[in-house]
């Protein structure tokens, strides 16, 4: 049940992300905590498991089909790998601008409602740009989805925190990430099967259906809020009192900053592997080269994994273990080895969903109040991480070749892996 809030109630009352509401209910229902979260074995535990799940899956496979069709634009419209790279960058830009403004909106709407909305209206818009005659209208179709997608990210990860037993919340962000890389996953492979044997026209079209299938399921699937109080007016000064407060978090600023960099070594690795691979020694097939994106697999694994370790040992002490991971893949990617580079990937895979798992629950717990808002700020950092860092890949890759930009990721990795080192002598979870 959603309950009204007064003006006073949101204007009078601080907001900090680490003040904790210290008042419980008089009882506890059973298997459930004393927030009213869902506890595995329950059906709303399963329930919201597998909602979560397929708004992972269609969300990602809707923003990253193009990624594997990166050569294919390029080719087609006549433009270089970085212009090729706008189908992908443009799409995160705008969907991070619109994280915030769906994490505001949500207040007011609700969470399950905005939700769907944004997961129909990107499949939509997906298949939309199948049809576009130019690379400019392409392009405006691809950033609309983009913006359009803002509403499923922030508020996924804050209805997890309102809604799940805060003890599981790191395997249950887990399955939800894992959804993530698989959608991410489905939409790159299928992507390039489809276009290989048809068009990536066709390519856009079919991912686009499917995706507005994952929405009809999600909302038939996904049990109403249990511990999110509704706004009946959107107040700009809770938001932003909200916002600023949790900036002024060096805890949660850490963790964002991780985001950024952690995604931006990744999206520029996965943006341009395929030109690497399509280009002599290698002279891989599109389809082939999607294949490699079937490394995705083993993010599943990991982010369930991490989020298992995490709630057990701890998150400061998981996190470096990602990047660790991630860095040994963007070595390994160097070598001439075919084999040698795909393993590459699959470590680099590995560590970034360990990373991006234990650092996406961390946000929750850190965030006592305002989660939707904190939420919202990590995955800022993190889509502008993929449209910076997906864009500035494709210069280094031009000017100096697949040792520059892997060089590049390399970097990011480590001020990402520095930042987890810090933020574990600053939080003792």
């Amino acid at each position: 049940m959603t309950s009204q809030t007064t003006c006073a109630d949101i204007s009078d009352v601080p907001v900090h992300p680490r003040r904790r509401d210290r008042q419980k209910p008089a009882s506890v229902p059973a298997k459930l905590d004393a927030h009213g979260g869902a506890r595995p074995g329950t059906a709303a535990y399963r329930r919201i498991s597998g909602a979560l799940f397929l708004a992972g899956f269609a969300t990602f496979s809707l923003l990253y089909c193009t990624q594997s069709l990166l050569p294919i634009f390029a080719h087609d419209f006549g433009i270089s790998p970085a212009a090729s790279s706008l189908a992908l960058s443009l799409s995160t830009a705008s969907l991070a601008i619109a994280i915030l403004c769906a994490a505001a909106v949500s207040e007011s709407v609700g969470r399950k409602s905005l939700m769907f909305a944004a997961i129909a209206g990107a499949a939509l818009l997906n298949a939309a740009a199948a049809a576009m005659p130019n690379w400019t209208l392409f392009l405006v179709c691809r950033t609309l989805e983009g913006f359009v997608l803002g509403g499923v990210p922030a508020v996924a990860m804050a209805y997890l925190a309102e809604e799940v037993d805060r003890g599981n919340l790191g395997f249950s962000m887990g399955l939800y990430i894992g959804g993530s890389a698989l959608g991410g996953m489905a939409g790159r492979v299928g992507a390039s099967m489809l276009a290989d044997w048809f068009s990536w026209h066709v390519a856009m079209l079919v991912i686009g259906i499917a995706g507005l299938i994952a929405a009809i399921a999600f909302v038939l699937l996904l049990p109403a809020s249990r511990n999110f109080t509704r706004q009946s007016r959107f107040y700009p000064r809770y938001h932003l009192h909200a916002w600023q407060a949790h900036l002024a978090d060096r805890a949660l600023l850490l963790l964002f900053a991780i985001g950024f960099l952690a995604m931006g070594a990744f999206v520029a690795i996965y943006n341009y592997a395929g030109f690497h691979l399509m280009a002599q020694p290698y002279a891989l097939a599109p389809s082939t080269i999607g294949l490699i994106f079937t490394a995705y697999l083993f993010g599943i694994v990991a982010s369930s994994t991490a989020g298992i370790l995490a709630d057990r040992i701890g998150h400061r002490r998981v996190l470096p273990i990602g990047f660790a991971i991630a860095l040994t893949g963007i070595a390994l990617t160097v070598t001439s080895s075919l084999w040698t580079i795909i393993a590459g990937i699959v470590l680099l895979t590995i560590g970034f969903f360990f990373a991006h798992s234990v650092a996406s629950s961390w946000i929750g717990r850190l965030a006592a109040t305002a989660k939707g808002h904190a939420s919202s700020l990590y995955l800022l950092g993190y889509y502008l991480g993929s449209s910076i860092g997906g864009t500035i890949g494709g210069m280094f890759l031009s000017a100096g070749g697949w040792p520059a930009l892997a060089g590049f990721a390399g970097v990011c990795l480590l001020l990402g892996a520095a930042a987890s080192l810090r933020l574990a002598t600053t939080v003792k979870a």
